[in-house]
């Protein structure tokens, strides 16, 4: 019986019956060890009713691991994996050891073991339990979480009990499991057999804090005179290992040599043939020793498992057992298992370095990065490195434990490791420059890109100097890129030289760069890897041409939700949301954003935070919402400033910028487009001074600054001056109407526009254009066809001044009604939009890191919405809803 605890226990009954009603979510029970967290655990499968239990137990033993509690919770549910889209199902098989290899994404198998989930669900909905989380290996705990902030729409409730502070990323429902009333603490008292007297009831709940466990477990251990008050209590009274101390030692010897076979090794069959070569035949058999350990009440056989009915009594076990006899221990076990155990049974084993050792710890570390497990795979090879008589060896383990930390989300254990390593290396060069590849990198993801480069370009292979190059892109150090690529110039010719190259040769004037980048290029279609095409953005990006960056990054995000990329993801989706929103797709680019800054979150990326925050800024001002887009512009110059990340503080400018352009403030929006023109390395960003320089005229112009407007437009025409792509001689040809105040121009723009929300952009300036000289029929055509646009994108202060213009050119009807798509979140038009792509609900799952069921959960939604009851249907609707370009009917 539990005793005050409703309030407790109704809170997890909300959380399962919010479940039941398809409103998933996870809540986190947080308290000391024996505050009774399990037992209210127990309440709650309980109440479960019909809905199917997964649960499991973090044990310590066991936690480093890798996939060692998932395995435990997921293994009656592994019959739904065919159910599973393909990236998905194959990350999910190697994790729960079905398949040798996969993706080993963490990412990937965050979304299939959300998708097992939610198969596993059915109607009846699921209960996922997880007891001792703070002993979960750190891969199964990563992929439960990922599940955890993703609940939204499922059936699924999951429950995580922790001990202390350990910490629980991203779930923010806890509930307290503190020491009990003191009511409670009485009437829990007065339930045993011999209850004490009250003043002893009083002062044991006083030395305890209430805890439950220690109130029943102390009580049960006091004699009779000092229940009653005629002796005193012992002091200190047992708590922790003490709390079991007696319990233990009133074993016998062979039982405890059982018990703390069990206490190192959860396998009832490994425990019972280890106990047989162990526990001394004089003694007693090893059966005879396990059957008096289960008697004790210390633990008990489940499944195919032995549990002690406490953590604790686990750690009295250890505690109370000689080093030489763990050790011991340890070795028999390591006999008796393979793989990854039987390493960790060997390090546990080993007294001083021993290389045997170590490199067994380095295939185990192996293994588990192949499957996705990098937190494993770090404290392997942390161990392993401890295990390493030799420098140098050292140092590379440690080297390789700071990578896998890194993509295991611990940027700090990865910078310590890292540091041990530089340390460790002595004087080999080849080591170091890994090392400083490593440290390079770190940098550029989460701390200060200009010291990233510094650090990079001190290397000559090709990769550290494309990786010095992206770091001085992401500063804004135009200089330091054409250094770079005359560097990189020298080595032989293929894709990522002539990109590197020819960025850096391009940049700085050299002839021969747009020829490097056109060849580069031309290999497009042959690029399977997602980074591979980033730089094919950063490529058509330094021809001038946004159209092609566009789709490059477009197919870098869609490559790389698909294939795994150990961890890259967030910054990948920095480009693909940026391609959305540069191609007017503002919803999409949205929601791209938002998953892109929860995963860099999640990732520790400091500097992809930034990044997504700012095209989010972006976002809002194309809606004309100033308070967003001045709190995310404020939280990304906080991140990108002092990081010296000029190309996400100048986004977080230009969206301050925007801002004012789409609200008419346009001396306002001028002053702000001057200072991006204006602004340094780590404080602003060439490329970003370069796209937005369409912007940047229009501003002027309206700000009555027509010398300014003419000075920028001349930059322009230098920076594109080798772009060949109809979009990029469109802005141009606008560029020039604003400018030079040509009505030809803007025709002509509108006949080369390729991207429609930038069409509606020129066909208003040119409908204002026209409305004043007095040509309000002609004006018309394109203002309807601005403001429809507009309308579509949600981008509202440019919808309505089309619509204002509208009425000043003589047609009085009222702006239209919102499409019918627009009653849309921003994720059900991703999903619509990739119905209406032919996807099925599989590829849209796996495109997006959704569940099937979930994708159908959208579609049950979206259909009411639309008023139609098909794909079919649904896709008719995208294709209309899709913007034409303009037609020569409005030339």
């Amino acid at each position: 019986m539990l005793y005050g605890r409703s309030a407790h226990i109704s809170a997890l009954d909300e959380v399962i019956a919010q479940a039941r009603r398809g409103r998933g979510g996870a809540v986190v029970l947080r308290g000391e060890a024996g505050a009774g967290k399990t037992a209210l655990l127990d309440a709650a499968v309980a109440q479960g009713g019909a809905m199917r239990v997964l649960r499991t137990c973090g044990v310590e033993s066991e936690s480093d691991l890798a996939f060692s509690a998932l395995h435990q919770l997921l293994r009656p549910a592994s019959g739904f994996l065919d159910a599973l889209p393909g990236p998905q199902r194959d990350a999910a098989r190697a994790a729960l050891g079905h398949a040798a290899d996969g993706a080993g994404d963490r990412f990937l198998l965050g979304a299939g073991v959300l998708s097992l989930l939610v198969e596993a669900a059915g109607p009846a909905g699921l209960l996922c339990v997880v007891d001792d989380f703070q002993w979960a290996d750190r891969a199964s705990a990563d992929a439960l979480l990922f599940a955890a902030r993703r609940l939204g729409t499922e059936r699924i409730a999951m429950l995580f009990a922790v001990r202390g502070d350990a910490p629980v990323k991203g779930v923010p429902s806890t509930v307290g499991v503190d020491g009990l009333s003191e009511d409670a603490a009485t009437e829990l008292l007065g339930s045993l057999h011999v209850p004490p007297t009250a003043p002893v009831g009083r002062e044991l709940i006083t030395l305890t804090g209430a805890n439950p466990l220690a109130l029943h477990e102390i009580a049960a251990r006091l004699t009779p005179a000092q229940l009653a008050g005629r002796d005193p209590l012992p002091d200190p009274l047992p708590g922790g290992a003490r709390l079991f101390g007696d319990r233990v030692s009133g074993l016998s010897a062979p039982a405890r040599l059982v018990a703390l076979i069990a206490a190192l090794e959860t396998d009832v069959e490994v425990v019972l043939r280890a106990a047989e070569q162990l526990v001394d035949r004089e003694s007693g058999t090893a059966a005879t020793a396990f059957a008096e350990l289960e008697e004790s009440g210390l633990a008990e056989v489940s499944g195919a498992g032995v549990r002690f009915r406490h953590p604790l009594m686990r750690s009295a076990i250890h505690e109370s057992a000689p080093p030489a006899q763990v050790r011991h221990a340890h070795a028999v076990l390591a006999e008796l298992t393979t793989g990854d155990r039987r390493a960790w049974h060997l390090a546990g084993a080993a007294l001083g370095q021993d290389e045997s050792v170590a490199l067994s710890l380095t295939q185990a570390a192996e293994r588990s990065r192949d499957r996705g497990g990098y937190g494993a795979a770090a404290s392997a090879l942390t161990r392993a490195a401890e295990l390493t008589p030799r420098p140098r060896a050292r140092a590379v383990r440690l080297k390789d434990a700071a990578a896998a930390a890194w993509l295991a989300g611990r940027p700090g254990q990865a910078e310590s490791l890292l540091a041990q390593a530089r340390e460790g290396a002595g004087g080999d060069i080849a080591l170091a420059m890994e090392i400083a590849h490593l440290r390079g990198r770190f940098e550029l993801n989460s701390g200060n890109a200009a010291e990233a480069v510094r650090i990079l370009a001190a290397g000559e292979s090709l990769d550290m100097l494309a990786d010095a190059v992206e770091a001085a892109s992401y500063v804004g150090d135009a200089a330091a890129v054409v250094e770079l690529g005359r560097r990189a110039a020298a080595h032989p010719a293929g894709f990522l030289r002539d990109t590197v190259a020819g960025i850096g040769l391009t940049l700085g004037g050299d002839a021969a760069g747009p020829g490097l980048l056109r060849r580069a290029l031309a290999r497009a279609d042959e690029l399977e890897d997602a980074t591979d095409h980033l730089w094919a953005t950063a490529a058509a990006s330094a021809l001038g041409e946004s159209d092609l960056a566009t789709e490059m990054a477009e197919r870098a995000g869609r490559v790389a939700r698909v294939s795994g990329m150990t961890g890259q993801l967030p910054v990948v989706l920095e480009f693909a949301a940026t391609a959305d929103r540069l191609a007017g797709r503002l919803a999409r680019s949205q929601a791209v954003s938002e998953e892109g800054l929860a995963l860099a979150r999640e990732a520790g990326y400091e500097n992809a935070v930034a990044a997504h925050l700012a095209n989010l800024a972006v976002l809002a001002a194309l809606r004309g919402e100033e308070e967003p887009c001045e709190r995310q512009a404020r939280e990304a110059l906080a991140i990108a400033l002092p990081h010296r990340v000029g190309l996400s503080a100048g986004v977080a400018e230009y969206a301050r910028a925007m801002l004012e352009l789409c609200l008419g403030r346009h001396v306002s929006a001028h002053d702000r487009f001057r200072a991006i023109a204006a602004a340094g390395p780590g404080a602003g960003h060439p490329t970003v001074a370069w796209r937005t320089v369409p912007d940047r005229i229009e501003a002027a112009v309206g700000a009555g600054d027509q010398t300014g407007a003419r000075a920028a437009l001349a930059a322009y025409e230098r920076s594109t001056e080798h772009a060949t792509t109809s979009e990029s001689r469109a802005l141009l040809a606008r560029c020039r109407g604003l400018a030079e105040s040509d009505e030809e121009a803007f025709v002509e723009a509108l006949r080369l526009h390729t991207n429609p929300f930038e069409a509606a952009r020129t066909a208003l300036l040119l409908g204002e254009r026209l409305r004043r000289a007095q040509r309000p029929g002609r004006a018309r055509a394109h203002l309807r066809m601005a403001r429809e646009v507009f309308e579509q994108a949600g981008a509202r202060p440019w919808a309505r001044r089309a619509q204002e213009e509208l009425r000043a050119a003589g047609e009085n009807a009222s702006a239209p009604p919102p499409g019918v798509l627009d009653a849309l979140t921003p994720q059900e038009l991703r999903i619509a939009g990739l119905v209406a792509d032919g996807l099925s609900s599989k590829q849209i799952a796996a495109r997006l890191f959704l569940s099937p069921r979930t994708v159908e959960y959208h579609l049950y939604k979206i259909y009411p919405k639309l008023g139609i009851g098909s794909r079919t249907d649904l896709a008719r609707l995208v294709v209309l809803r899709k913007a034409p370009v303009v037609g020569d009917a409005m030339l």
